[in-house]
């Protein structure tokens, strides 16, 4: 529809301009040929008819002059005179301005006495005939309008047949553009449907070329294989953690039994036996709270509206690793822990900072050796944790940083597998970066990269 209205528009105004300069253009010629008469017609013509007027001329005497057009003396006190077997047109204002040698000629549309439209062109005649009071007279030569009309109709018959046809033809032509134009977002409208209700995301839409309805094509291909990808990692997600709470939910379950059935029989566990029950369950509690704490961590969606993450500030990165820097030295008080730190502000969660650098610092203690050592260094915003352990297998550090991932090295260990992944997933949000590999001379160095500065923003507050 709205490439025939356009279609429509632009050939009626093209039509419109058409038939205004075919009018303007046959008018300008007829008036150029009645002009040319008015200055040809002979002086004898002009006296007959002179004559005529003064009723001197007998009845059937009459000056024959081969012409199609009407010729009239008109005088300056407004008498007119038409030729033979021709309707008389009455005078004009301008006619009488030509006669009264105001102006030398004038050309207008008038009609004739029988009703017929007339275009005239009076000129002063510049002969020796006069009226009766010796004033000199003008001379109109008119012709029908008809013959400029008649090409008039039957042009805009044409151009209106042609119209019809051009409208007609850019309405199919529109509708089977837009019909094969529209066919991709019809396959794409059935594709949302079907998804929206089999929730189906293993479907794609053909693309092809590069116009804006394929690029939308590769946006839903694309969109769905995210949404695809994120529920599978969800699932994953669940079945690891179902799978990483059972261990310690088993362990729990039959240490309690124990104790309950000891209740229960009258049977007394012995003292010992006791304490390590009750050490053992204190201590797979901590670690299913740790898990938790740490499901909770990969499951929170932080705010990425306008500004970032609500939490999101300056802070400094040297500050955060002294605080967790303590709290290694408690944990492993047996090994040789030395910093050096300089000023470094980032912008980021502080909890979130605090909780990736913590766990980096956790795996380097866990897997030192009694007495061993470790090397922490912070310059510019690269912090570097060294230990001096086992190291990790060449094979193992593509995998390090994946959810519940350990390595079978390490199973034995207290750990969920989820801390390198914390600490992947802070570093991405900060715009930094996180790297695990094997340190020259034995053991493991991790490598935590994030923006900043030496010195704090001043227009930013410091966390």
């Amino acid at each position: 529809m709205l490439t025939a209205v356009a279609v429509a528009i632009a050939v009626a105004a093209s039509a419109a301009a058409c038939w205004l300069v075919t009018r303007d253009r046959l008018t300008e010629q007829l008036d150029e040929t009645l002009s040319q008469q008015a200055k040809d017609i002979p002086a004898q013509y002009v006296e007959a008819l002179r004559t005529k007027c003064n009723n001197s001329l007998p009845g059937d005497a009459r000056l024959q002059l081969p012409t199609p057009y009407t010729i009239q003396i008109v005088t300056a006190d407004g008498i007119v005179c038409t030729s033979w077997e021709k309707t008389r047109i009455p005078a004009q204002e301008s006619d009488l301005a030509v006669a009264k040698g105001q102006i030398e000629e004038a050309t207008h549309t008038t009609r004739a006495n029988d009703g017929k439209e007339m275009r005239v062109t009076t000129r002063a005649y510049r002969g020796p005939i006069t009226d009766a009071q010796g004033n000199q007279v003008a001379i109109s030569v008119a012709s029908p309008m008809a013959q400029v009309t008649d090409p008039l109709n039957q042009l805009a018959l044409i151009l209106l047949i042609v119209t019809g046809i051009g409208v007609l033809g850019a309405a199919t032509a529109g509708l089977w553009v837009a019909r094969a134009a529209l066919k991709p977002v019809d396959r794409l409208t059935e594709a949302v449907e079907h998804v929206a209700r089999t929730e189906d995301l293993t479907i794609r839409i053909p693309t092809e070329g590069e116009d804006e309805i394929a690029r939308l094509s590769r946006s839903f291909n694309s969109m769905t294989a995210a949404l695809a990808s994120s529920r599978d990692l969800q699932q994953q997600l669940i079945a690891d953690a179902g799978h990483e709470l059972r261990t310690p939910l088993t362990s729990l379950r039959t240490n309690i039994d124990l104790l309950v059935r000891s209740e229960q029989s009258g049977r007394q566990i012995p003292a010992a036996d006791k304490e390590a029950l009750l050490t053992s369950v204190k201590a797979q509690m901590g670690e299913l709270a740790a898990l938790i704490g740490d499901l909770q961590e990969l499951s929170r969606t932080p705010d990425t509206g306008p500004g970032g993450p609500a939490g999101v500030q300056v802070v400094p990165l040297h500050e955060i690793v002294d605080s967790a820097l303590r709290r290694a030295r408690l944990r492993g008080p047996s090994l040789d822990i030395t910093a050096a730190l300089e000023p470094w502000y980032v912008r980021g969660e502080p909890a979130a900072l605090e909780r990736a650098v913590v766990n980096l610092l956790d795996n380097a203690v866990k897997f030192s050796p009694e007495d061993g050592a470790v090397e922490v260094a912070l310059s510019k915003g690269e912090l570097r944790v060294r230990d001096h352990g086992p190291g990790i297998p060449e094979e193992d550090l593509p995998h390090v940083f994946e959810r519940f991932w350990r390595s079978p090295s390490a199973r034995s260990l207290p750990g969920s597998g989820l801390g390198l992944s914390i600490v992947a997933r802070t570093a991405y949000q900060a715009g930094g970066t996180v790297e695990l590999r094997a340190a020259a001379g034995g053991g493991a160095e991790a490598v935590l990269s994030l923006p900043g500065a030496a010195v704090p923003p001043p227009e930013l507050p410091v966390g």
